[in-house]
C-alpha cells in the first residue's frame, strides 16, 4: 500500500524488482568460492587445462547489476591457459588447433584431429565439479555454452563458461573465445558490455540501472512475447546513448520514455555493441508486432499515469501503474 506514486515506486523496486542486498552478498561470496575451487582443479589433474586466473571474468546481468528478481542464474567465464593453441576463424565458427606440446588438451580434440572440441572441454569441467564434496548432490549438466551447476542450497544456478583470451589482432583488439554450442568456438567480449553500461549509467547520474530492471520486469509479464534480456538491455542503452539530457532519478518518468522507444525500436535492427554478432534482434515478425502493440498500449497507460500524478491525483496514477506492471505494484491506500 502507498499514499503517493513515489512511495509506490520505491516500495515496488525494493520489494518486487531489485535483488535483495543480503542475497546479492551471499551470491557473490558463493561465486568467489566456486572460482577458487575451479582454480585448484589443474593442481592434481594433469589432464585438466591450466587456468589463466587473471583473465577470469564475470558477465551477464548479475555482474552488470541489471538483474531483476528472482536471482536465478550467475554467469562466470573461466579462462584457460592456451599452452600454444592457435585459432582459425571462418564466417560461421572458430576452430582451435592443439599442438602436440599442449598435453592438457589432448583428450579434448575431435577424434583423429588436432581440433579442440568445446563440448569435451565443458564436460571436463562437469567431471571435476562433481568431485567437489560440496557439489556431490548438485545437478551439474552441459548446456550450449556452459557447465550448469544447480545447488539445492541456492535459488540460483551457476553457468560456467570455459574460455580463452586472445593476443592482440592487427587492430590491437583482444577477445574472449567461448564455446559456440556446436563443438566449435566463437568470439565475445563482455568487457565492452560492462564498460558501456558503466559509462552510460555514470553519465546519467546512476539512474539507468533501476530503469533497466523495471523494464525487464515489465518485459517478463505474460502480456506479450518476451524480449531477450541482452537484446532489451541494448535497446534501452541505445536510446540513452542518444540523449543529451540526464535521465530523471524518478523511475516512472523514464518508464514512459522507454516504453515508447521499445515501440519504435523493436521492429528495427539492434547492433551488437561489441561489433561481433551483428544484428541482435532475431525476434520473429509476429513477436515484434505483438511487442510493438503492447509497448504502445502500456506507454499510453504510463503517460496517463504521469498526467494524473502531475495533477496531484496519486490514486488514479497508481491505478494506471498497476495496469502497466500488474498486481504486485503497490495499491493506493
Amino acid at each position: 500500500m502507498a499514499k503517493t506514486v513515489i512511495e509506490a515506486f520505491n516500495k515496488f523496486m525494493t520489494d518486487t524488482v531489485n535483488l535483495d542486498s543480503d542475497q546479492t552478498k551471499k551470491a557473490r561470496g558463493s561465486r568467489e568460492w566456486l572460482v577458487g575451487q575451479i582454480e585448484t582443479f589443474p593442481n592434481d589433474d594433469t589432464k585438466f587445462p591450466s587456468i589463466y586466473s587473471e583473465k577470469n571474468i564475470f558477465f551477464g546481468s548479475f555482474s552488470r547489476s541489471t538483474k531483476k528478481q528472482p536471482l536465478d542464474d550467475i554467469d562466470i567465464m573461466i579462462c584457460m591457459t592456451a599452452d600454444g593453441c592457435t585459432y582459425n576463424e571462418s564466417t560461421d565458427k572458430i576452430e582451435i588447433n592443439v599442438p602436440a606440446s599442449a598435453t592438457r588438451f589432448k583428450d579434448y580434440v575431435n577424434e583423429g584431429t588436432t581440433i579442440l572440441n568445446s563440448r569435451k572441454v565443458i564436460n571436463a569441467f562437469i567431471t571435476k565439479l562433481t568431485g567437489v564434496s560440496q557439489y556431490k548432490k548438485a545437478e551439474i549438466k552441459r548446456n550450449l555454452e556452459a557447465a550448469t551447476l544447480n545447488l539445492e542450497s541456492y535459488d540460483w544456478v551457476f553457468d560456467i563458461v570455459p574460455c580463452f583470451f586472445t593476443t592482440e589482432d592487427i587492430y590491437k583488439r583482444t577477445y574472449y573465445i567461448i564455446p559456440d554450442g556446436s563443438g566449435n568456438w566463437k568470439k565475445t567480449d563482455p568487457r565492452i558490455d560492462s564498460d558501456r553500461l558503466f559509462k552510460l549509467n555514470k553519465a546519467h547520474e546512476g539512474n539507468l540501472l533501476n530503469v533497466i530492471r523495471a523494464i525487464k520486469y515489465w518485459n517478463a509479464r505474460p502480456t506479450m512475447p518476451s524480449i531477450g534480456s541482452y537484446l532489451l538491455e541494448n535497446m534501452i542503452l541505445d536510446y540513452y546513448t542518444e540523449q543529451a539530457i540526464v535521465s530523471s532519478k524518478y523511475v516512472d518518468i523514464e518508464i514512459v520514455k522507454v516504453l515508447i522507444e521499445i515501440h519504435k525500436r523493436v521492429s528495427n535492427p539492434v547492433n551488437d555493441p561489441k561489433g561481433i554478432q551483428g544484428n541482435l534482434n532475431n525476434l520473429s515478425s509476429e513477436d515484434r508486432r505483438k511487442i510493438k502493440d503492447r509497448a504502445y498500449q502500456d506507454y499510453s497507460k504510463a503517460f496517463d499515469a504521469r498526467q494524473f500524478e502531475i495533477a496531484k491525483n496519486d490514486k488514479d496514477s497508481i491505478g494506471k501503474w498497476i495496469e502497466v506492471f500488474g498486481d504486485k505494484f503497490p495499491k493506493y491506500e
